[in-house]
């Protein structure tokens, strides 16, 4: 399956974009995924609603379908598994991402946490953690919060 994401990224190649430019956009997002991933297990339950909520992020975030949807997380939960702390993929996103782009990543990652109706202390303590890794300030990260917390149809 992660043949499946190579290949769909290797698309972006035959469209123009280089070689770094292609494998970039594909790490940036297993980046993205992976941190999305690490805040649905940090409270020890993967829920089915935390993966349908990131599978739908992905869909319409990036424009993938279910099946490269599938593969992303698979390739995502692999670099996860094999990573040491999250500094290499926070490092990638504030490499390649605006501030804007981050908070977007960090309102999402609050959605992630509240999926089951609570926050949890490991979820609030990775948030924070989250929050200096990606160099977004506290007031950024409450602003996201407060928005997260709101319904989708508010904004």
């Amino acid at each position: 399956m992660i043949d499946l994401v190579k290949r769909f990224f290797n698309k972006g190649r035959e469209e123009g974009l280089s070689v770094r430019e292609a494998g970039t956009s594909h790490d940036i997002r297993v980046a993205t995924c992976a941190l999305f991933l690490e805040m649905s297990h940090i409270d020890g339950e993967f829920s089915e609603s935390e993966r349908e909520y990131i599978m739908s992020i992905l869909k319409k975030d990036y424009g993938l379908s279910g099946e490269y949807t599938a593969a992303l997380l698979e390739a995502a939960h692999e670099e996860l598994k094999g990573s040491i702390d999250l500094w290499q993929f926070t490092n990638l996103i504030n490499q390649n991402y605006s501030v804007a782009e981050k908070l977007q990543i960090i309102e999402t990652i609050w959605r992630i946490a509240y999926t089951d109706g609570k926050l949890d202390k490991h979820e609030d303590y990775l948030l924070h953690k989250l929050a200096k890794l990606l160099r977004l300030t506290h007031k950024q990260l409450i602003e996201a919060k407060l928005k997260a917390k709101k319904p989708l149809s508010d904004h």
